[in-house]
């Protein structure tokens, strides 16, 4: 009887102390985030899900939609570890001589991209002078639903499709007075009367390659191209001196042998750091490609919520790879459903590999006394900031969290540092 009273008692104990230490996290929630003055018109959702004992700790319109930024690239990191294998597929292939090879692009985003130096598809393709490219017809648009249009001149807006080459973005710097690009290949004209002596700006016009250099105070620019088929075929054929044509009626059909680039972790963890659109862009396009044999975001997406998404707690919009789009509405507990099924499926040591830490990538200036202890993504739009990620306590508790802020009017820098403060707040006391 004793035994069966000091059971009940320890019950009762521990079930105080977890109801104690929810309303703790929901007086610091309060105090930090929904309450302060810098938010008080700000719309805010937070969940937190402590991992290791396997129950919410605190809810705040958790269910409720937001617009998440790049924390959509979670969902984008995930497809892309599950679908894409140990490495990415640079293009497959038929050798139809010695001299002419047929390939079909995979969506390669590293191929003759300055982040990697090596590049197993450019050694196999320089020793071919024909090259014929199989289904160069990209299916998709270059730019995604729901992105500012005003925004294509900018480095984190790169265009999409299914051959990138250089990372899609002509890349332009000042020395002296003399302008260079490269790829070299591209046109540019100095604007009449410009002084190059403080720097450089570029014009360009949405559906052209073409650069005007003017006055500013650039010394380095990377300006997106439109990747037509005709411009990559011109751009392959400069570089590889190999003639380089689309096959419109795809004579070759399937082509069955692969030439792998980069092991795809390699590709995501910058994708996470730098929080890279671009890559996050064409990390779900070639997942796409894989698993549908083409590559198009409404229909892998639609794919995927139907099948190994089906069970998220509420099924979001989700619209493309890099959280560009407004489109996008995810809720706290989508994300934190898929943290856990994240950290279940590909286990610790992979995710903390991908993502960034305290005092790392978009982390940089945040978070620099829980480096280890903190494993997150960030987000942010113009009134938007995200955070979702791992935070392992003081009492070795794993914390899965997600913070989403819609319609801030206050510096993001206020915004990231109130929510700073509340996470750190609760790695002390949990």
């Amino acid at each position: 009887m004793r035994i069966i009273q000091y059971i009940l008692v320890l019950i009762c104990g521990m079930q105080l102390a977890a109801c104690s230490g929810s309303k703790q996290i929901s007086k610091q929630a309060q105090q930090l985030v929904i309450n302060d003055t810098s938010l008080a018109t700000a719309h805010v959702g937070i969940c937190l899900y402590n991992a290791t004992d396997n129950k919410y700790l605190y809810n705040y319109q958790s269910d409720k939609y937001f617009i998440p930024a790049s924390n959509t690239k979670i969902f984008t990191c995930y497809t892309a570890m599950k679908y894409l294998g140990d490495s990415l597929v640079g293009l497959r292939y038929k050798i139809a001589s010695d001299s002419t090879v047929y390939i079909q692009p995979a969506g390669d985003p590293s191929f003759l991209h300055p982040d990697f130096k090596n590049q197993p598809v450019f050694s196999f393709l320089k020793h071919f002078k024909n090259i014929v490219i199989e289904r160069p017809v990209f299916t998709d648009e270059f730019e995604g639903m729901g992105w500012s249009w005003d925004d294509y001149k900018d480095d984190y807006m790169v265009q999409r499709n299914n051959l990138p080459v250089y990372g899609n973005v002509m890349r332009v710097s000042k020395k002296e007075n003399t302008i260079s690009i490269m790829p070299s290949s591209f046109n540019y004209v100095i604007g009449e009367g410009t002084n190059l002596d403080s720097g450089f700006n570029i014009n360009k016009e949405w559906n052209d390659n073409g650069l005007v250099i003017l006055q500013g105070r650039h010394k380095y620019l990377e300006v997106p191209f439109v990747p037509k088929i005709t411009e990559i075929c011109r751009l392959l054929h400069d570089t590889l001196q190999a003639n380089v044509v689309p096959d419109l009626d795809n004579k070759e059909g399937d082509l069955n042998s692969l030439i792998h680039s980069q092991p795809t972790d390699s590709l995501l963890k910058i994708m996470m750091h730098r929080s890279d659109n671009f890559y996050a862009e064409q990390s779900l396009l070639m997942v796409s490609n894989e698993k549908l044999g083409v590559m198009n975001d409404e229909k892998v997406i639609d794919t995927l919520l139907k099948k190994d998404l089906k069970d998220l707690p509420q099924r979001p919009q989700w619209v493309d790879g890099s959280g560009l789009s407004r489109f996008d509405l995810f809720t706290p507990q989508d994300f934190v459903y898929m943290l856990n099924k994240m950290k279940t499926e590909f286990g610790w040591n992979r995710i903390t590999t991908i993502f960034e830490t305290g005092g790392s990538g978009t982390l940089n200036n945040y978070y620099k006394g829980l480096t280890g202890k903190i494993y997150a993504k960030t987000g942010s739009l113009s009134n938007d900031i995200a955070l979702s990620g791992y935070l392992i306590t003081k009492k070795n508790k794993t914390i899965i969290f997600s913070v989403l802020v819609n319609n801030h009017k206050v510096s993001a820098t206020a915004v990231r540092r109130a929510v700073e403060m509340f996470l750190t707040r609760v790695q002390r006391e949990q």
